[in-house]
């Protein structure tokens, strides 16, 4: 068992673990992903479940739209709320190899979560899983309690990005 967090303002940390999970799935191991924030069915995360079978297994916990981080509605924080307490039923009964749970780190950098709550299914972690915490802003305490911390940093970008589909989405 190992928790992993990948942080920082670059992109690919979504990407990242997704190639974890797909290394997870090749050797015949669960991958579980847990969305924090997000809703949209038409990511390529989310379209290849039905075709990876069994082991891989994705949950979204968002709507469509992005959350308003400067002010979540109530119902962004239920949601952010039942994707940590469905994440972590999924690891106590189910033990699954990898559990991510994507962009959990900005959940509880803008309150949508506590970081108490995600640092209490950390130590509830058991032998066996490994966890990986996405997302940008990860609070310190949940650094120091993680195994290994990798941190994205973007060294270049098009000024007007546009998101393409089957790379960013």
């Amino acid at each position: 068992m190992a928790i992993y967090v990948w942080t920082g303002i670059g992109a690919g940390k979504t990407t990242s673990s997704l190639g974890v999970a797909l290394r997870t799935v090749a050797h015949g191991k669960k991958a579980v992903i847990v969305q924090f924030m997000k809703g949209r069915k038409d990511t390529g995360e989310f379209l290849i479940k039905d075709k990876l079978g069994p082991l891989y297994e994705i949950f979204q916990f968002g709507s469509e739209e992005f959350v308003d981080l400067k002010n979540p509605s109530e119902d962004d924080k239920k949601k952010a709320e039942e994707a940590l307490a469905f994440a972590e039923k999924k690891m106590l009964e189910e033990k699954p190899f990898l559990l991510v749970l994507d962009e959990v780190n900005i959940a509880m950098s803008f309150g949508l979560i506590k970081t108490e709550d995600v640092l209490k299914l950390i130590k509830k972690c058991p032998e066996g899983v490994n966890l990986y915490l996405t997302g940008r802003f990860c609070p310190r305490e949940v650094m120091e309690a993680a195994d290994y911390v990798t941190e994205f940093v973007s060294l270049k970008k098009p000024e007007k990005m546009v998101a393409t589909e089957g790379i960013e989405y």
